[in-house]
């Protein structure tokens, strides 16, 4: 080799050297995939990520927010092209699927604070006592009714010990106050079934999970009353009376007296009710039961930043800043529940009843826990849509749904 050449190539490894010294600045980059932000609550998640390097100055965090419909088919192509960001959000129904995959990583809970996590959160990310994912957020579903329509109808608003049949008189009460204007709603599909049968002590699987049970006859009789209550006392509207209005909708407009829906709602409903309205634990038939939903935050297997994302991802969830910052919002329910967390979430207001959105904690249920629950949910729907119908009795769809099920993934 030439003196020339020699010379070129040391000049040539010197810059580079040099370039990369630039470049290595003592910051780490990662990246942060979410959905629960779009929306309204933007500002809020980069308030939290600001909070969060001004106490980490050397993690920088890229956000990317993805609206819901698209979020999961955008993460899939991105996790199975080797793309992954280094921390994503899933939510409770598909975080078994992207674990069993080999997706995420295991969380080293050893390293971080996790102390004022609400634990029943935590669990519903282990797997076999592991932890894969960090909880954010949780929320629970409640009776949401129109205090206005009560006071027209002269009927007491609901109490915590409120059955169905409570329900069922407030709501015919409120039905007869005009032909357009109804007493409540409660949508007939999956996942309101597997609440509603719990909460007549029924269940769509065994305890062990090893068998279904759709068409015992809890079921049979909770899927009736809840037909009854579209075609019978009709105290909740036909797809033809609702004449392509939502349940929101519908409830906003002044002309729903209840809603059963999740809290994620209270923010909606408090910018755009012109009507005064509060909540109360969601009735049950023999016993309470209310859904449970929660979001957690998860690192990427593929993470080279595993370190810093872990630390990210447990701020997000465990840190009182994080929490504060989400309950001043109104953003659904902090699993870090401090003191002054719920201090925080109970003052923003309406509704003036948050303690029944802790109240409810204590009767959660929660899907059977199969990978395949989504397509079970589908299968199912089509049998509860055409006793909704009419075309079949509550016995004879559910019959035929748990034939069909039990066949197809048993």
């Amino acid at each position: 080799m030439s003196k020339i050449k020699v010379l070129i190539a040391v000049i040539a490894l010197l810059f580079f050297v040099t370039a990369c010294a630039a470049d290595d600045d003592g910051i780490t980059d990662i990246t942060f995939l979410n959905y629960s932000s779009n929306g309204g609550q933007e500002a809020t998640l980069e308030a939290m990520v600001d909070a969060f390097e001004v106490q980490n100055p050397d993690i920088n965090v890229t956000v990317e927010t993805l609206g819901y419909v698209d979020y999961f088919t955008q993460l899939a192509i991105r996790v199975a092209g080797g793309q992954a960001p280094d921390v994503f959000e899933l939510n409770i129904e598909n975080f078994r699927a992207y674990a069993d995959k080999g997706a995420i990583a295991e969380i080293d809970t050893t390293t971080i604070d996790i102390s004022e996590i609400n634990a029943t959160t935590l669990t519903a990310f282990q797997i076999d006592g592991d932890q894969y994912g960090l909880p954010t957020k949780f929320s629970n579903v409640v009776l949401i009714y129109n205090k206005d329509l009560f006071d027209q109808a002269e009927v007491a608003y609901p109490t915590s010990t409120w059955t169905w049949a409570d329900e069922l008189a407030a709501a015919e009460a409120i039905r007869a106050l005009g032909d357009d204007i109804y007493g409540v709603f409660r949508p007939i599909q999956t996942w309101e079934f597997y609440k509603t049968v719990a909460q007549n002590g029924g269940s769509m699987m065994n305890a062990a999970q090893s068998a279904f049970t759709l068409n015992s006859a809890q079921n049979v009789q909770a899927l009736t009353m809840m037909i009854d209550r579209v075609n019978g006392t009709n105290v909740t509207p036909t797809v033809e009376q609702l004449g392509g209005m939502g349940d929101w909708d519908l409830f906003l407009a002044g002309r729903l007296g209840m809603i059963v829906t999740g809290i994620w709602a209270f923010s909606t409903f408090t910018e755009q009710a012109d009507f005064e309205w509060d909540i109360e634990v969601e009735p049950g038939i023999s016993q309470k039961a209310t859904h449970f939903f929660s979001d957690a935050v998860v690192v990427s297997d593929d993470s080279d930043e595993k370190e810093a994302a872990t630390q990210f991802a447990a701020f997000l969830s465990g840190s009182e800043e994080a929490a504060l910052l989400r309950a001043n919002a109104n953003w659904d329910l902090p699993v870090a529940l401090t003191d002054s967390v719920v201090t925080a979430y109970k003052a923003v207001t309406p509704p003036a009843n948050k303690d029944a959105v802790f109240e409810s904690l204590n009767y959660l249920v929660m899907p059977p826990s199969l990978e395949r629950f989504g397509e079970v949910a589908d299968d199912l729907q089509l049998y509860l849509a055409r006793a909704i119908s009419g075309e079949l009795t509550a016995q004879q769809a559910l019959d035929q749904a748990q034939a069909f099920i039990e066949n197809k993934y048993n």
